[in-house]
């Protein structure tokens, strides 16, 4: 597991985290960030597999 896959799951975890306590407290523009901080945690554990992948062959 490289630095990029950590980085990214991280941030998929913190997005879930503001996604969720943006919908209990009723704030939609927590609930935003959360999604997009998701999104892009998402695309960084993406391009660490990639780069993972490509290091193996």
């Amino acid at each position: 597991m490289n630095k990029d896959q950590v980085k990214g799951r991280l941030k998929e975890v913190e997005g879930t985290v503001k996604e969720v306590t943006g919908k209990v407290v009723g704030n939609k523009s927590l609930e935003e960030k959360g999604k997009v901080e998701k999104a892009i945690g998402e695309i960084q554990t993406g391009y660490g597999d990639v780069k993972n992948d490509i290091k193996k062959d």
